[in-house]
């Protein structure tokens, strides 16, 4: 269990670790090509494969970092469970997104991102999808179970709530992502949210709603024990990504989405994550003080 816990924290330290050096490079490097220009041989070799690749290397341990957590606080089944519908799930969604304009517009990815499956969608989106929509539901699903709910009413509340979480850190993403100096993607027709339609977000928060759906099925297969004293690291991973994505959007003088995405996202992920801290807390059956009680010991004498 200790390794787990190493791994894990390993893991998400690379992975904020990734996302502060591509920040980095995107914003303060790129800029100002006379740097890189200047470098030595080798400094421009990793440059360039840091450009390349980091996008790669940053979701991969996003995704590895919440699997293995998942995977020591759930089990097998509930991992896999929340994991392969997240991932296939939204997979079809992206394909049928890049290749119709539904349900998201008509966008396209392009390079950084890693291998692109069916030429469409790069590999590593749905792995963010996965690590970001578990770290919001698994918040969600954990707050709600300390209220006084159905257990059905906690169900639905956590596949609503984690889908507005999962959405509001795309409010804040993508109008970076796609408008930076070096953009990500690219909206085929323009919407009216800043380069972005609308409908962008009922995509998202319907692709969401969806994998949540299927997952809080599968996961009704078999008991499980929610993680009430261990949300650390899903709730550092949805703050990070966030933070990765409010540091973009400043960059690209973005503004008014930042703030949205603090109203529906960060504020219900702290009162959630502090409620279910606190009743956690509450729960947790404190040391028994033992009393040590003197006792007299007589001397007996045997008879003579």
């Amino acid at each position: 269990m200790r390794r787990l816990i190493a791994i894990e924290k390993a893991l998400l330290i690379g992975h904020i670790v990734s996302m502060a050096f591509g920040l980095a490079g995107l914003l303060l490097v790129v800029p100002h090509p006379e740097f890189v220009a200047n470098l030595p041989d080798f400094g421009k070799t990793f440059f360039a494969w840091s450009m390349a690749g980091g996008g790669v290397v940053y979701m991969v341990l996003g995704m590895a970092a919440v699997a293995v957590y998942a995977y020591r606080t759930l089990g097998v089944w509930h991992w896999l469970g929340f994991m392969v519908p997240a991932i296939s799930l939204s997979l079809c969604s992206e394909l049928l997104g890049t290749s119709t304009g539904f349900p998201f517009g008509h966008y396209r990815y392009l390079s950084g991102l890693g291998y692109k499956i069916a030429g469409l969608v790069p590999f590593t989106i749905p792995l963010s999808w996965f690590y970001l929509g578990f770290s919001a539901y698994i918040i969600a699903r954990v707050g709600l179970s300390t209220l006084a709910l159905p257990q059905w009413l906690q169900n639905l509340g956590a596949i609503a709530i984690g889908a507005v979480l999962l959405t509001s850190w795309d409010f804040v993403l993508d109008p970076a992502m796609s408008q930076t100096t070096i953009p990500f993607w690219i909206w085929e027709q323009p919407g009216a949210f800043f380069g972005m339609p609308y409908e962008n977000f009922a995509g998202w928060f319907g692709t969401g709603c969806v994998f949540m759906t299927v997952a809080t099925l599968i996961w009704q297969a078999q008991p499980v024990k929610l993680p009430s004293q261990d949300l650390t690291l899903p709730f550092v991973m949805y703050l990070g990504n966030f933070g990765f994505a409010t540091v973009m959007s400043i960059g690209a003088g973005i503004y008014p989405p930042i703030f949205l995405g603090l109203l529906t996202g960060i504020l219900p992920l702290i009162l959630l994550y502090n409620r279910a801290k606190a009743v956690a807390s509450r729960q947790t059956v404190p040391t028994s003080e033992v009393t040590t009680l003197k006792i007299p010991v007589v001397s007996v004498r045997g008879a003579k």
